[in-house]
């Protein structure tokens, strides 16, 4: 399955959802359910969260929350399919911007924009794109973040004709699993670590570098 459908697939964590949202009005108080979701975990982390706290946050009925949710974890599966979404749209944008003229500048933008989200999505820090926690009643051979790796890659090779076989996949992926665990040793606090950021930044450079060549400067 490409990225862009389990995207859709995943749309809303629409795997989870009890009832689908047929209305404007349903699917406006399925987002404030997850909006409530990520901003009880923004203060409390997503081990904690309870579908109590979301029905408090979003003021709604705890009967609400059990209309569209079975239990917490499919409300973490939602807000992390959601996030997913919202990620792919705007690292797919980042890479195809023609202001970007070598892999190396558009795979910086593509990263940027996952920094944006750990610092102004709420809920992001915590749970990103819900790979640190199992979404699934079932081991999945291909992770949200491997996603995002497919994403960007097909993207880069597509706009500068790079060569990909498999063993650039493995690094590629390897790189986005390295820079999102520095980006969120970088937020681990409340004072963002520009150190750390950059850290992701040399370390996915210098694992792709040698794959796809060092850009003309």
């Amino acid at each position: 399955m490409s990225g862009a459908a389990l995207a859709e697939d995943t749309a809303l964590g629409s795997l989870a959802l009890r009832n689908e949202p047929v209305q404007a009005r349903s699917t406006a108080r399925l987002a404030g359910l997850i909006d409530a979701a990520a901003a009880v975990i923004d203060e409390v982390g997503y081990e904690r969260l309870t579908t109590a706290m979301v029905a408090e946050r979003a003021g709604a009925s705890i009967g609400t929350v059990y209309r569209y949710f079975p239990d917490r974890i499919a409300v973490l599966q939602a807000l992390g399919a959601r996030n997913l979404d919202r990620v792919l749209s705007r690292v797919s944008a980042a890479v195809a911007d023609q202001k970007y003229t070598d892999w190396a500048s558009a795979l910086t933008a593509a990263f940027d924009v996952l920094v944006a989200a750990f610092r102004d999505e709420p809920g992001f820090r915590s749970l990103r794109v819900g790979d640190v926690i199992d979404l699934r009643p079932a081991p999945v051979e291909r992770t949200y973040n491997s996603v995002v790796a497919e994403t960007i890659l097909d993207g880069l090779a597509t706009r500068f004709d790079l060569t990909v076989d498999d063993d650039t996949r493995f690094a590629f992926e390897a790189a986005i699993e390295i820079s999102d665990a520095l980006a969120a040793r970088a937020f681990a606090r409340d004072t963002e670590d520009a150190h750390f950021l950059q850290a992701a930044k040399d370390a996915v450079y210098a694992l792709l570098a040698p794959r796809f060549g060092a850009p003309a400067r």
